[in-house]
């Protein structure tokens, strides 16, 4: 099942798909808590997820490979690590607009990149740091382009609580990009889209009930809260799905900080939301750091 190229349209549905689930889960987060419609994302994914596992079976006749400890590990780190990631992403929203408060998670292209190089054996090509760098120079141009509202000067606006978080959220994303990509490879079957289903499901199923157990200890009426909100959950879970299968059969084909560095093309996605949706403004340096996040994907492509 050679499929050299197929990462790379697989990897714009997925960003796309990301960017219009983050701004349901937005605006699901004004009614209900960060928690809350971060779980929204999982439980109501895995129904879509499970059904996309059994069609491939049925398709294929394929059957699932022995799970081994290696597969379990990796999985559930992925899946602690995504929730850590979402929560926080979902938490920045309240400190900064819409685009500019992904640009701080965006650090995971490069996170991952270099997680990748010193624990995953990941060899990056030169042309590769060259384009995850400058996607990066983009990061910082959107960090300081409202430098004006924190004081210290550059320094100042890149060491504050919330550029912490957006790379705290970054380096979740990343590491549960490479520990998906990892458990995927582990059970060594050649039908690429069976085994990213498989670790697909198995990642969503961890992290409902993880994350199912700390939402009912913690705050037992965001449930209830949730009633009312079953057909933006069902749109959450259904984009969530989609760009899920996206992201996971990109990071089973390629690597994943090539995957993830292509990925910020997610933000040209997340500027046309923020403006039509949102109704939110940016800067120009935030348009040229949007800019060279664009290019650095576009490169990555050619080199």
């Amino acid at each position: 099942m050679a499929a050299s190229w197929l990462w790379i349209p697989l990897t714009l549905g997925a960003a796309a798909m990301q960017t219009v689930r983050t701004a349901g889960q937005k605006r699901l987060s004004e009614d209900v808590s960060n928690l809350m419609a971060t779980l929204t994302r999982f439980l109501f994914g895995l129904p879509f997820a499970l059904a996309y596992l059994g069609a491939l079976m049925t398709v294929y006749g394929w059957v699932p490979p022995p799970i081994d400890a290696e597969f379990l590990t990796f999985t559930f780190i992925a899946a602690v690590s995504q929730i850590v990631g979402t929560v926080l992403l979902i938490r920045m929203f309240s400190f900064r607009n819409f685009t500019v408060g992904t640009a701080y998670a965006r650090t995971e292209a490069f996170l991952t990149a270099v997680l990748g190089a010193l624990f995953f054996s990941e060899v990056v090509s030169l042309p590769g740091w060259a384009a995850i760098s400058t996607s990066i120079v983009g990061v910082v141009l959107i960090t300081v382009a409202q430098g004006n509202k924190v004081e210290g000067g550059l320094l100042g606006q890149l060491f504050t609580p919330i550029a912490g978080m957006g790379v705290a959220s970054g380096l979740g994303f990343a590491l549960a990009a490479l520990s998906l990509r990892r458990a995927s490879l582990s059970l060594g079957d050649p039908n690429y889209l069976a085994t990213a289903a498989l670790t697909l499901v198995t990642i969503i199923a961890i992290e409902t009930v993880l994350l199912g157990v700390i939402v009912a200890v913690r705050d037992r009426e965001q449930f209830t809260a949730m009633r009312g909100k079953l057909k933006i959950g069902t749109f959450i879970g259904a984009t969530s799905m989609l760009g899920s299968v996206g992201w996971f059969t990109a990071m089973t084909l390629e690597q994943a900080s090539y995957v993830r560095a292509f990925g910020q093309v997610e933000f040209v996605f997340a500027m046309l939301v923020s403006t039509q949706l949102f109704r939110e403004r940016y800067t120009r340096k935030e348009l040229v750091g949007i800019a060279l996040i664009a290019a650095s994907s576009v490169a990555l492509v050619f080199f």
